[in-house]
């Protein structure tokens, strides 16, 4: 079977990502003109535009349009703006993330998923202002302010590395709480305070090290 991957895309934007409340434009473009299927396994890659999460290996998703969507519309990176992106993953919002930024830095954990991932990148040849580290970001170190922070799996708390690598009026989005109720929200830098902003709810695989402390019960 032949899928019509343009037709598919449009379906994706106009009955997925646009009814959930995501009608930023430049957003919108994105993701209708991004080739997703590029960013999917093989074996997945009939359901590149399907309402799911797809398995990436070592319990890591690619979380579902919808999600994408709302991310890069709370975020709002700009042409002449930094983003820090903390889980490559797939490659996939990298690419979203670079196409509507200045330049992306991404750290994976995984050095197969980040391998995958460039490799994603530069065959579409949308990774020229992308570098991928693999790094685990509760060690990884820098000095290095960025406008836009980009968490991609959840946390239990925010760790406050995090958020000390936004600029002034930076913007920070993640996904906290406890499975399965959680909580995509957006940490703004404010020059007044940093102020939250509670968005949706979902539930995504926690980071590597970001998962709450077990509790014992007696």
């Amino acid at each position: 079977m032949t899928i019509d991957y343009s037709q598919a895309r449009e379906n994706m934007v106009e009955q997925q990502v646009r009814p959930w409340d995501v009608l930023d434009a430049r957003v919108l473009d994105a993701l209708a003109t991004l080739p997703r299927e590029a960013f999917v396994a093989d074996a997945h890659r009939a359901l590149a535009y399907a309402d799911l999460a797809l398995p990436l290996g070592h319990g890591e998703v690619m979380a579902k349009p919808v999600i994408e969507g709302r991310t890069l519309q709370a975020l709002k990176p700009q042409a002449n703006e930094d983003v820090l992106e903390i889980g490559t993953g797939s490659g996939y919002l990298t690419a979203c993330l670079a196409h509507l930024a200045r330049e992306v830095v991404s750290l994976e954990i995984h050095p197969d998923l980040a391998e995958a991932a460039r490799a994603r990148l530069d065959a579409t040849g949308l990774g020229s202002n992308v570098r991928i580290e693999t790094a685990d970001a509760l060690a990884w170190d820098s000095d290095r302010r960025f406008d836009v922070v980009c968490v991609t799996g959840a946390v239990a708390t925010v760790p406050a590395r995090f958020l000390q690598w936004l600029r002034p009026g930076g913007r920070l989005f993640v996904v906290q709480g406890a499975s399965p109720v959680m909580e995509g929200v957006l940490h703004v830098n404010d020059v007044n305070g940093a102020r939250i902003e509670s968005l949706f709810e979902t539930d995504l695989p926690y980071l590597v090290g970001a998962a709450p402390a077990p509790q014992f019960v007696f």
